[in-house]
């Protein structure tokens, strides 16, 4: 190889070095859009991954993981499901996380999108978990069905703290929106525990849910709350509907808190929904 040819692969190789050092990483077969909460023209961004396989089987239907508190929740899920997935130890699924309110605070949306009752005592606005639930079921749901293969009847719900309150208040008021629930460290505690006194409606399928919390989420570990026995409490709201439909696992994840159970609940609870004992069953 002469000397010429050399240094212009070298600088090739450079120069392809220089850009990709400076191109920002971006979560593969990734892309958010914006939907409108026509009732109130709210626009929310919604971050959606689409499957590996999904341009290499174009009549597969993919099962469809809901997420809340998108900028959070999203790069954790599609990184922690991206080698289960990819290696066929977990069913491949459309990830789909909705964000805040555009143009709101963060903690302000979803402080009065997750939280199912009014609380006198907060100063932020609380208690449109109802209205943001139709929103996910009127409009959210529906475009994803109709833009993708998106299964209509395996969807899966991630929500932690509020948004697992959320996640309670739905499974509670409208049980079949989703087939599965995952919720992590749910915020029982909100308004004085008024979601244990809300009127729990039975699914009319089957339906998983997966409640998840850590072991050091109470008041001697420095939290607030003791979520602990909250998540206790709710699961024993759910056993209480002796539903044959719902298939209840509840966990406490030793030496987490409420800033990092999390990422355990997600991949923990997706495993246990959609392993590899749950493969080709999506219709």
């Amino acid at each position: 190889m002469n000397t010429a040819l050399k240094s212009l692969l070298l600088l090739c190789a450079l120069m392809c070095f220089k850009l990709s050092a400076n191109t920002p990483y971006q979560i593969p077969r990734s892309s958010v859009i914006e939907l409108t909460e026509p009732v109130t023209n709210r626009v929310y961004p919604v971050f959606i991954q689409l499957p590996k396989s999904y341009k290499k089987h174009p009549g597969k239907i993919y099962p469809v993981i809901y997420l809340t508190d998108a900028p959070y929740t999203f790069p954790i899920v599609a990184g922690a499901t991206r080698f289960p997935m990819n290696s066929g130890k977990m069913q491949q699924a459309i990830i789909v996380a909705i964000g805040y309110e555009k143009g709101s605070a963060g903690s302000n949306s979803r402080i009065r999108d997750y939280t199912p009752t009014f609380a006198k005592d907060w100063k932020k606005k609380t208690g449109n978990a109802q209205n943001h639930a139709l929103f996910l079921k009127n409009t959210v749901l529906p475009y994803i069905e109709n833009t993708y293969r998106a299964s209509s009847t395996h969807k899966t719900y991630i929500g932690n703290s509020l948004g697992g309150l959320f996640g309670a208040t739905i499974l509670f008021t409208m049980p079949d929106l989703f087939s599965s629930y995952i919720i992590g460290s749910p915020s029982v505690w909100f308004n004085s525990y008024a979601i244990l006194a809300l009127q729990a409606h039975k699914p009319s399928m089957p339906t998983k849910v997966y409640i998840s919390v850590g072991a050091n989420e109470i008041p001697s570990f420095g939290e607030g709350q003791n979520m602990v026995e909250g998540a206790k409490q709710l699961a024993q709201k759910i056993k209480a509907l002796s539903s044959n439909n719902i298939e209840l696992k509840s966990v406490v994840i030793d030496g987490a808190n409420h800033a990092t159970a999390f990422p355990t609940t997600a991949i923990q609870g997706l495993d246990w929904v959609l392993g590899k004992a749950n493969i080709n069953t999506i219709k």
